[in-house]
């Protein structure tokens, strides 16, 4: 089955289940009507007879036989409509119940798939911080901190940024936090020189026991990059290169958030249909939107999920089905408690139209 079939099922049931309510209400009102006309012909017979006399008595009986039969069909009609109407009701309360559970579980299965991607590619961000933080020309500089290591530490820096596109720039600190080397220092010529001192990364990543340590950081604009959104991964640059040396600095790689991001939010594999009344989102653990498929709100607004809503589910509420994930991490990147989550109005069917319209 297809990705537009398994979306479309659920909805086809309930759309089925509203046309054959409609059609059945139909039948049995013109069952109805046709009733009411053989009704009046009998009793029209009724009088005809009575003015023919004696002459009409025996039709006169048979056009009473008939007013009795039409009205045992008014009682079987009253009967019909009682049960059928009651059983259409019923199957459309199971089929809406239905529909609810298999869409809000399609949805949070989505919603896990697009933060497992994110997941997957900031645990290679944090392998790349670790191993770069090792590189001799990193180690060098730091160590040194003269301006022929900080050349070349450059030089090294804008040939791994050059291959790895996915990030605006990577800096190394010395251990006053002061930046002292950059991959891209033409195209952010203020970072250089600059005091880090006081961010979360530069003090964490001071503070961590070992190489095999890293720091993760939320989403948040950076004034030195141009105010651009990125994720900051950190990791202690130590003497040597050794897992437990002394540490000479902080190496600080800035993931270009806003692209990679848009990328998974708009790569959710919703139907055409589906893409015009669906929201894709990723949620820090505040609800903070950090990413949107229609670009509303983006590191400003905040979804709040129910308090209730821990690792995976769904719920539904006016109209609207919302299904959600929380990270799961991967490997030894635990994730940073985000979400994510598809806000999924209701698609509108014949049938709902036409209840909408009635109204």
């Amino acid at each position: 089955m297809s990705d537009t079939d398994e979306a479309l099922v659920p909805e086809r049931i309930l759309e089925l289940s509203g046309r054959l309510s409609t059609a059945a209400a139909t039948s049995i009102a013109e069952i109805a009507r046709i009733n009411r006309e053989a009704k009046m012909l009998a009793i029209n017979a009724l009088i005809t007879a009575a003015r023919a006399g004696e002459a009409g008595r025996g039709f006169s009986v048979v056009a009473e036989e008939f007013r009795q039969i039409s009205s045992r069909i008014d009682e079987v009609t009253a009967d019909l409509e009682s049960q059928v109407q009651g059983d259409l009701k019923e199957l459309s309360a199971v089929g809406a119940a239905i529909l609810g559970h298999l869409r809000g579980q399609r949805l949070a299965d989505l919603a896990l798939n697009a933060i497992e991607i994110i997941d997957r590619n900031l645990y290679e961000r944090t392998c790349d911080v670790r191993w770069w933080a090792t590189d001799s020309a990193v180690v060098d500089c730091a160590t040194a901190a003269t301006d022929a290591a900080a050349a070349h530490a450059s030089g090294r820096l804008k040939v791994i940024l050059d291959a790895y596109t996915v990030y605006l720039d990577l800096w190394i600190c010395d251990g006053q936090g002061r930046v002292i080397a950059t991959g891209r220092p033409e195209r952010y010529p203020r970072v250089i020189g600059s005091s880090v001192a006081s961010a979360t990364w530069f003090r964490d990543a001071k503070a961590t026991a070992s190489g095999q340590d890293f720091v993760a950081c939320d989403v948040e604009r950076v004034a030195l990059l141009n105010d651009a959104p990125v994720a900051t991964y950190a990791a202690a640059i130590r003497r040597d290169g050794a897992a437990t040396g002394e540490v000479v600095g902080v190496l600080g790689i800035h993931f270009d958030w806003q692209p990679q991001a848009h990328a998974v939010v708009d790569g959710v594999r919703l139907t055409e249909e589906e893409q015009g009344r669906s929201r894709v989102l990723l949620l820090d653990r505040t609800g903070r939107v950090l990413a949107a498929s229609d670009r509303q709100g983006e590191l400003t607004d905040r979804f709040t999920l129910p308090a209730s809503a821990a690792g995976m589910g769904s719920y539904a509420e006016q109209g609207v089905t919302v299904g959600y994930a929380l990270t799961p991490g991967y490997e030894t990147y635990e994730g940073l408690g985000w979400y994510g989550c598809i806000v999924q109005e209701e698609r509108r069917t014949q049938a709902s139209s036409q209840r909408a319209d009635a109204a």
